[in-house]
């Protein structure tokens, strides 16, 4: 339930309409308050202070129905706007990056001041009496109504000037790399492997699988089609305590599962029944798309397909696409400094219980340059940069296995562009980048 609430919050925030609500939601309480203070402290006072509205009620009647009128003509502007900039962003960025744009609390704070300007001057315009018996002028009300517009004029401003802003791509980068960054301190080490009963083996240690594991197994099948978005991996060691059971995942956050495909192997199968397998599918939240709450890659292939993009014929913008490679190495060289977290879980006992897929580096490094490479043999600037980009990681690069994961990328670069390009001193420089990258890795050349 716990993984359900935090993917429901998750979702909740990322929504456009989240924060606009909030602020509806408070022009209404607001509206209800202001109009209990005047007819409690104003109603009947002569004399009111200079900067409280003194006007009758056609004149209020007037100003609330200006301001009301208006500020629902500027919120069509304003959404009219957004979506302007989503396709925009769609078309030339991607479609994955959409999300980016409707996550910028900027923009929904704009919209929601100008649908909470709105309802607030409606419900202060409906309490406006011009009877002789009963005349009601609601002046604290109307002068907050007025204090409103006035700050919506500035937000509209600020609007228009962070629009503009958002588009620009070294922006976009920037904000992709922020989520990048954030993901990777929720991932590695502090999420994956480390609960209040799930401890973490420092290595793989195959004699703790038990023998019989390949034979007394049973198959808990997936519900329902989708990606995996989250996994609560401590529910799933509290099955495994409370069963005595080995389990292993066949998927990580970010894959593709179909329905009745294999989600987890269970060790003894016996102990498998249908109110278990319910049991073990609503620990993984399924959707129609990649999310960044435990899928770091997601991240990583966002930048890389603003690179792959601007790489593109129609476009043809290689210094966005070096700018993305910058970012990628400085990535990299964060998860080449952080600890891998083992695939075998073990409980208080120090017995396994869950064996999971997880992320890892060589993952990582083929998600950032697989594709980047593949559409730039034939541009020399790209990559050098990649190869320039391989060679700063190295320096962070403190693992063997990951210094031959870098090595191995390297050496498909200058492969690629060995025949793809046609200057010499394209390919002089290729190389010189290639050996300086083989140095910092200080391995032997593939």
């Amino acid at each position: 339930m716990r993984i359900e609430i935090r993917n429901f919050w998750y979702h909740l925030q990322a929504g456009f309409w989240f924060l606009p609500a909030l602020m509806g939601v408070a022009a209404i309480l607001l509206s209800f308050i202001t109009i209990a203070l005047d007819k409690v402290f104003l109603y009947r006072e002569s004399a009111k202070p200079l900067w409280i509205y003194s006007g009758g009620p056609d004149g209020a009647r007037a100003v609330l129905s200006v301001i009301a009128g208006s500020m629902i003509t500027v919120a069509g502007v304003v959404f009219s706007i957004t979506i302007v900039v989503l396709s925009l962003a769609s078309s030339q960025f991607g479609p994955r990056l959409i999300r980016n744009f409707m996550n910028v609390k900027a923009n929904q704070m704009v919209l929601g001041t100008f649908v909470a300007t709105f309802m607030y001057g409606v419900l202060v315009l409906r309490t406006v009496n011009a009877a002789e018996e009963a005349t009601f002028v609601p002046s604290l009300s109307v002068t907050i109504a007025v204090v409103m517009s006035v700050l919506s004029l500035g937000v509209l401003i600020y609007f228009i000037h962070n629009v503009s802003e958002s588009i620009q791509a070294q922006n976009i980068i920037a904000r992709v790399r922020r989520d990048l960054d954030h993901a990777v301190d929720r991932i590695f080490p502090e999420k994956l492997g480390q609960g209040k009963n799930l401890s973490s083996g420092s290595i793989k240690r195959d004699y703790d699988i038990p023998t019989t594991c390949d034979r007394e197994v049973c198959q808990v099948k997936a519900e329902r089609s989708g990606y995996l978005q989250a996994a609560d991996y401590d529910a799933l060691m509290r099955i495994a305590v409370e069963e005595n059971l080995l389990i292993h995942l066949g998927y990580r956050p970010g894959n593709f599962i179909t329905r009745g495909s294999v989600l987890v192997t269970v060790w003894p199968g016996e102990r498998v029944d249908e109110k278990f397998s319910k049991r073990i599918n609503a620990i993984f939240i399924v959707g129609p798309e990649r999310t960044l709450e435990q899928d770091v890659e997601f991240a990583i292939s966002q930048l890389v397909e603003i690179a792959v993009r601007a790489l593109s014929p129609g476009i043809n913008d290689p210094i966005t696409a070096i700018t993305c490679i910058d970012w990628l190495g400085d990535i990299l060289c964060q998860l080449a400094n952080r600890k891998m977290p083992s695939s075998h879980r073990y409980d208080e006992r120090n017995r396994l219980r869950v064996i999971c897929k997880l992320f890892m580096f060589e993952g990582m490094v083929d998600a950032a340059f697989n594709m980047i490479r593949q559409n730039s043999q034939s541009i020399a600037a790209v990559s050098i940069h990649l190869l320039e980009s391989i060679a700063t990681v190295a320096g962070q690069t403190h693992r063997e296995e990951d210094r031959a994961v870098l090595l191995r990328h390297a050496a498909m670069i200058a492969h690629g562009c060995r025949e793809k390009l046609s200057a010499d001193d394209d390919r002089k420089d290729l190389e010189k980048r290639y050996e300086a990258a083989v140095k910092a890795l200080d391995m032997e050349p593939v």
